[in-house]
This record gives structure tokens, C-alpha cells and sequence, in this order.
């Protein structure tokens, strides 16, 4: 009988309405390997709930290209705009409802947790996190936008917590 072999992504998602950044990583790979990675847009013009609409589209069809064994999100945090705040909020509850539907486990992380994790500690730049994204990942260059390299460092937050093996096992 042949061995199956069951791919294991993690997604990383940095939420937002106009602009989500996306990352997908082969979390069984020797080392973590980026698959798809890229950022989300709606128009600005459009109705709330057709951005929504659209942003859950969206989202969908990388899901069902790359079945996730776990989907990491950036917490929202209090921002001072609070209508960011909330449309931020609206995006990322989208998402982890969609995620929810599936039975795929939600892990979120605060902009904190990230930084240590990726770039050893909490008050790393913007800069420090995209070049440790970037060696980390391998790339040639600091993935882009910044979106992107966000919810890299998010999707490497999950794989470097060791929360992968626990996600999968609360999922079966």
C-alpha cells in the first residue's frame, strides 16, 4: 500500500478591508515554505458589505486551493481611527468565521507576539520583520507589500510557537 501524503499550510492573514495580506506556507517542509502569498483588495468606493463580500471570495478560493490545518490572524487591537479599528475588525471577523465554517482552527496573535517571534523582540520594526521574513523564508527579497510580509511573519508565528502539531490534532 503507498504512503499518502497530507499537505499541512498554515495561513496568515494580516485583516483588513482595503488591503489584507495573505500567506500561505508549507508547514511540513523542512523548513517553512512560502506557497502563495499576496494581499487581498477592495475598492475604497464600494459599500461596506460588497467589500466584505468580496474580501470572503477572495479568501475562499485560497482555502480551497491550499486547505489550511490552521489560519493565523493578526489580533485587532484598539487603533486611535476607530473607523479603521472597525472596519479592520469586520474583515478579520469574515475571515475567522469562514475558517470557523470549515472546522479549520483560529489561532490569533497580537502585533507583539509576531515581532518576538519573528525578529526576537516586541518593538522590531517594520524593516527588522520583513528581513527576517526574508531569511527566514529564504526569498531573494523582503516580500511586498507590506500586507504580504505581514501576514508572512504571522503565518511563521504559528509555525514557530510549535501551534501547528496542537491546531491539526484539535481539528481530527
Amino acid at each position: 500500500m503507498a504512503a499518502t501524503i497530507e499537505l499541512v499550510f498554515v495561513h496568515g492573514i494580516d485583516p483588513g478591508l482595503s488591503r489584507c495580506g495573505y500567506c500561505v506556507i508549507d508547514a511540513a517542509a523542512r523548513s517553512p515554505r512560502v506557497v502563495a502569498m499576496g494581499v487581498f483588495r477592495t475598492p475604497p468606493e464600494r459599500p461596506v458589505a460588497e467589500r466584505l463580500a468580496e474580501l470572503l471570495v477572495d479568501f475562499r478560493s485560497v482555502l480551497d486551493e491550499f486547505p489550511a490545518g490552521a489560519v493565523a490572524i493578526e489580533r485587532v487591537l484598539f487603533q486611535t481611527n476607530v473607523r479603521t479599528a472597525m472596519s479592520v475588525g469586520q474583515a478579520s471577523g469574515v475571515l475567522i468565521a469562514e475558517a470557523a465554517g470549515r472546522g479549520v482552527p483560529v489561532v490569533e496573535y497580537s502585533p507583539n507576539e509576531v515581532k518576538s517571534a519573528v525578529a526576537g523582540h516586541g518593538s522590531a520594526d517594520k524593516a527588522q520583520v520583513q528581513e527576517m521574513v526574508r531569511r527566514l523564508l529564504g526569498l531573494s527579497a523582503p516580500p511586498r507589500p507590506a500586507d504580504a510580509a505581514d501576514a508572512a511573519a504571522i503565518a511563521l508565528t504559528h509555525v514557530a510557537m510549535g501551534a501547528l502539531g496542537r491546531s491539526v490534532e484539535r481539528a481530527r
